[in-house]
């Protein structure tokens, strides 16, 4: 006997004897809910003789036996009643403790987001695929069979979607595509950096989502609630089945904002700020000018993260603005980073520590934000140093800019594309997923070894769709994706020490050393962010225009 929690309320069992009911109330269960008729197997205790066994210890009993693969509405419904009626915790068994869990989800259905039940039958070994659409549905089999189908349906309207979009319609223009994104606004998150550091105007950085939809694609504005890869569909929000041929799954990232205590209520006030949001670059920029003394901090969280090198981005370009106005003599810069090193590829790391030194920044590596307290102006980082017991230190400041911690969506985490770590599982090279091969990923959410950035969706679009197309054609993937992503690290206003690079860290410099050296701080490099790549995302990368960006190939074998 092997009791699996799925709630503080309910843990689930495989068939368990008389002799184990003693044990249960040890452990302190109070009731014993039964979902196993009796019978099923000739070594199989009655209930009867499990409510005896209770009797004698004090535990409550449900009978409530339910044919296997045959859990009805009403069984769910009966299920959470007697939740409702037994003293808990309660223990469910059946065969496997599939049966018991099955009526656990549908039951709490209605009351639970469908991601925060996948994830507690995930974590406690129970596959809910079969059952996710009655789940989304509040618990209640569907009765809508009228599913709408496409050639290619991507999910997530953002860099990545909306590229590789455009670029499938300009390799194969009868392709009949959906893209599925709740959002009214698609946004320019790399010039958010920018606009904290009052270089940009945050509405520069905002279109509506409708105006940059691919001519010829349908845009479905719904949020995705789950995957059902066997049968190559898409559940949505209010349980309509969205059906494919193939499917590209690039949704971005979750920024966990609530994972810090107290982090949230005080955003936007208290003189905490984040460039990861469009509402509070602005406010950052705010912060900045305003600050004449005291202490600023600069936070990152571990890795992974969208643009690993924006957190010191706000560092830079802010403590430039001090130093040229002349207060900086009078301000405490921290960088309090989760982290070991400044910048994970360390071609780059020289010219960032002259900026630090410059700056007379502090770099506290291994400190990583918990909490905040916005009105006292202080915070607490957990200090994990190697080999070192792990430490809670408060510390106070005046501003603070936070980098939020970042995970795949929930949808995502909990279904079946994803491996162990939540990332949608793709092949590093063509960006195939692994098991199904009719499923594609990019940008944030896939788990290739890559830097997070626009500048990755960009490559990785043309690859998807050039492997996407291939596949339609009858052949294997011939595009190869290298890792390459970048990171243009806005050191001081006017200069950039632009990181390209792949897999390994390998340098992969877009132009040749004596137009630009990426190594090095240049004025180049900012005018090609300021005034270039704008402009290329809007009109060139979320039209199909491939520039810089064709697909490596190999011959198919």
């Amino acid at each position: 006997m092997d009791p699996k929690k799925i709630s503080a309320e309910l843990s689930v069992a495989a068939q368990i004897t008389p002799e184990d009911v003693a044990a249960l109330a040890q452990a302190g269960f109070r009731s014993i809910i039964c979902n196993r008729p009796d019978g099923e197997a000739a070594d199989q205790p009655t209930f009867d003789e499990i409510d005896a066994a209770a009797q004698a210890a004090g535990v409550q009993t449900r009978y409530l036996p339910i044919v296997s693969g045959k859990v009805r509405d009403e069984d769910a419904t009966d299920f959470g009643q007697a939740l409702l009626e037994l003293p808990g915790p309660t223990l469910a068994y059946c065969r496997t403790g599939t049966r018991s869990t099955t009526l656990w989800s549908l039951a709490v259905a209605g009351e639970k987001p469908t991601s925060e039940i996948l994830e507690a039958t995930k974590a406690a070994g129970y596959d809910m695929a079969g059952v996710v659409r009655r789940i989304v549905n509040g618990g209640k089999t569907p009765t809508d069979t009228g599913d709408a189908k496409f050639d290619v349906v991507i999910v997530g309207a953002g860099a990545a979607g909306i590229a590789v979009a455009a670029s499938l319609k300009a390799r194969k223009s009868d392709l009949d595509i959906a893209i599925l994104d709740p959002a009214d606004i698609h946004y320019y998150q790399p010039g958010w950096t920018m606009v904290g550091g009052g270089v940009f105007d945050a509405q520069t950085t905002a279109k509506t989502m409708g105006s940059r939809i691919p001519k010829g694609v349908h845009w479905i504005k719904s949020a995705v609630a789950a995957f059902e890869p066997a049968d190559n569909a898409v559940i949505l929000d209010g349980c309509r089945v969205v059906k494919y041929d193939r499917l590209v799954v690039c949704p971005g990232l979750k920024l966990n904002w609530n994972k810090i205590e107290g982090l949230e209520e005080t955003l936007g006030k208290n003189g905490v700020t984040s460039n990861y949001r469009y509402d509070l670059a602005p406010y950052t920029w705010e912060l900045v000018k305003g600050l004449k003394s005291g202490r600023a901090l600069f936070t990152q969280p571990p890795m992974p993260i969208k643009c690993a090198g924006a957190p010191q981005k706000a560092m830079y370009l802010s403590s430039d603005h001090w130093f040229k106005n002349g207060t900086l003599q009078n301000i405490d810069v921290n960088f309090m980073n989760a982290g070991g090193v400044l910048f994970g590829v360390k071609d780059y790391v020289p010219a960032l520590e002259k900026y630090v030194q410059k700056y007379d920044a502090t770099l506290n590596f291994f400190h990583n934000l918990v909490a905040v307290d916005g009105p006292a102006k202080k915070a607490w980082f957990d200090v994990a140093k190697p080999d070192t017991p792990v430490e809670r230190i408060e510390v106070e400041f005046d501003m603070m800019h936070v980098c939020p911690p970042q995970t795949a969506p929930d949808f995502v985490r909990v279904s079946p594309l994803a491996d162990a770590a939540g990332w949608v599982d793709v092949d590093q090279a063509t960006l195939r997923h692994t098991q199904y091969d009719n499923v594609w990923s990019l940008g944030d959410v896939m788990n290739a070894p890559n830097a997070k950035t626009a500048a990755a969706a960009r490559m990785q679009a043309p690859i998807v769709a050039e492997n996407l197309v291939d596949d339609i054609n009858g052949k294997s993937p011939t595009a190869i994706y290298n890792g390459y992503g970048s990171c243009p690290l806005t050191v001081e206003r006017g200069k950039i020490v632009l990181a390209e690079f792949g897999y390994g860290g390998a340098l992969l410099p877009s132009l040749p050393k004596w137009m630009l050296d990426g190594t090095k701080p240049t004025r180049a490099a900012w005018i090609l962010k300021e005034q270039i790549l704008p402009p290329v995302y809007w009109k060139a990368m979320l039209r199909g225009k491939e520039w810089l960006a064709k697909p490596e190939k190999v011959s198919a074998s």
